[in-house]
């Protein structure tokens, strides 16, 4: 775990702190009723919204129900389904071959361990963190593309690897934090600090952040 000081991990807190003012509660936009189908819902919002997936997973679960009905899934019926979600033949071996192996090793009920789910084809530390987090309350600190920015942007890290990032997220929030982290940051990015054109006039943390392109007065 990366060292800290008590002053990085005090102005960590307070940023936290705001985000959990402006988002009191909050959690994964994506549907689910289990966490399988967490599992698969979150591997499908890749380079898409969560609304999309959140159009084509009913479907997609009426129709294959088990990781063992998806794992035996004609591939183009498969693609049929979530073609609207964009890179869908990818998509769509990517979640045949991690139900595959969750029957295969795991009898069709997905581990609450992050070192047992990244085993799956196609789960990265990202998805495993959002179904731990997320299905199973189990503390763990998701890195995405919004996660990454904010983090970097605010100086929370000097890292562009997602996972370093994870770690050094880690170092600075207590563990009980883990879980409120992600969502919030995730939620922050898409709001406020955006890619292009952050909203840095009226941002909340424009006092903590180190972004030298601040736009607006």
């Amino acid at each position: 775990m990366p060292s800290t000081t008590t002053e990085q991990r005090r102005n960590a807190r307070v940023i936290l702190n705001r985000l959990k003012k402006r988002y009191p509660e909050i959690s994964t936009a994506l549907q689910y009723t289990e966490p399988w189908q967490l599992l698969v819902a979150t591997v499908m919002s890749a380079q898409t919204t969560d609304a999309n997936v959140n159009k084509v997973t009913p479907v997609l679960f009426e129709r294959w129900p088990t990781p063992e009905d998806l794992a035996a899934a004609n591939p183009e019926d498969v693609e049929q389904v979530i073609f609207s979600t964009g890179f869908y033949k990818q998509k769509t071996k990517s979640i045949i071959a991690l139900a595959a192996d969750l029957v295969d090793r795991y009898d069709g009920v997905v581990p609450a361990d992050l070192d047992e789910l990244v085993k799956l084809r196609g789960v990265g530390r990202k998805t495993a963190s959002v179904v731990l987090a997320e299905a199973f309350g189990i503390p763990a600190i998701a890195v995405d593309t919004h996660v990454k920015r904010v983090a970097f942007r605010l100086g929370l890290t000097q890292n562009t690897d997602p996972t370093k990032i994870e770690f050094d997220l880690r170092a600075l929030y207590p563990e009980k934090d883990w879980e409120a982290v992600s969502m919030r940051f995730i939620q922050f990015g898409r709001d406020t600090c955006h890619a292009k054109k952050p909203e840095c006039g009226g941002c909340l943390l424009r006092d903590r952040c180190i972004y030298p392109d601040k736009t607006g007065g």
